[in-house]
């Protein structure tokens, strides 16, 4: 029986056909609840996969079963030769066809090149989005470049990739007057909104439960305004969808933290330097990169991958006593 046979599936049945890849660790934006203002330690050039490793991995991966890979940071569209990364990627067979690409930015220079990732074969997009006022998105990202996300995603926009979705971490006294403004901001752009609970993957490790703003409060925020219907399957994605005044606007809410999903993951992550994580929250990485560049086979990649996914735990423990946060804050993790 060779190595390849049969899914990519852990010791709790869960089927992994989702794979993340991060293509840096770098961002042009410092968000208060990812990346401290100063001092990242960024990861060295040499220790970085190189696109022909990135194509290698994928490419066994979907020899396992994986059929869709998101490019995620640190920020992708930090990395030169992202287009050609897409083009790649979009080209390689899975069990059901082409692999599906998609990409996850802060917006940041999409303008630019978003009909080029089109070309590529990039299928579909999610942007961050937090705030629509500029003053406070300065203080939160650190950076002014509200305009510059504008630009982004009515770029996408126009691109007709659908769905579009935007992403907005829901947090306390920063943002949360303004949840039901990002709906609105959604609807005139075509868009899907994933509001998300903030989770403990800071850089600072100074996350609080208590100050974390819960899936329940925005639906109660989005209820004063708008009428809500659960909708659709979730299966193995990690929003709960609502439509939005009957439609066709949907909002979802990715709960991680109150209503974890971790019964459906199937989800397998790559690092930009080579790391494989089987969770979001995990503690233990599998060293890829020294197998890739010391001459390790196909069949090699293909048993590191299985043993990693054959680890995964049921969940990842936020309410655990013992639970302890991931020494890598989201940047260097990969969304």
């Amino acid at each position: 029986m060779s190595i390849f046979d049969g899914p990519l599936t852990d010791r709790f049945g869960r089927v992994h056909r989702d794979l993340r890849i991060s293509l840096t660790d770098k961002c042009n934006l410092r968000c208060t609840y990812c990346m401290p203002a100063e001092g990242v330690p960024w990861l060295a050039k040499q220790n970085l996969l190189t696109t022909d490793e990135i194509v290698r991995v994928a490419e066994v991966l979907a020899r396992l079963g994986i059929v869709e890979v998101r490019l995620t940071g640190g920020e992708p569209l930090l990395r030169p030769d992202l287009v050609d990364v897409v083009r790649r990627m979009a080209a390689i067979e899975g069990v059901d066809g082409p692999l599906q690409v998609s990409l996850t930015t802060n917006g940041i220079r999409l303008d630019r090149i978003m009909d080029d990732l089109v070309a590529a074969g990039l299928q579909r997009l999610n942007i961050s989005i937090d705030t629509l006022d500029a003053a406070r998105f300065a203080e939160l990202t650190r950076r002014d470049r509200l305009e510059d996300v504008l630009a982004g995603i009515e770029a996408a926009q126009r691109s007709g990739l659908r769905p579009l979705k935007l992403n907005t971490v829901a947090m306390r006294g920063v943002n949360d007057h303004e949840l039901r403004d990002l709906v609105r901001f959604a609807i005139a752009h075509e868009a899907e909104l994933r509001f998300i609970e903030q989770m403990p993957l800071d850089a600072g490790h100074i996350w609080s439960r208590v100050e974390m703003v819960r899936g329940e409060e925005i639906l109660e925020e989005l209820g004063r305004e708008f009428d809500l219907q659960p909708y659709g399957e979730r299966g193995s994605s990690p929003a709960q969808e609502y439509l939005v005044d009957g439609g066709p606007t949907v909002v979802g809410v990715i709960a991680s933290v109150t209503a974890p999903f971790c019964g459906a993951c199937d989800r397998v992550r790559l690092t930009a330097d080579g790391q494989l994580r089987n969770c979001l929250f995990a503690r233990e990485e599998s060293d890829l990169l020294s197998l890739l560049r010391s001459g390790g086979s196909d069949e090699d990649i293909a048993r590191m991958l299985r043993k990693n996914i054959e680890g995964k735990r049921a969940g990842h423990g936020i309410d655990d006593p013992g639970f302890l946060q991931p020494d890598r804050p989201m940047s260097a993790i990969g969304g």
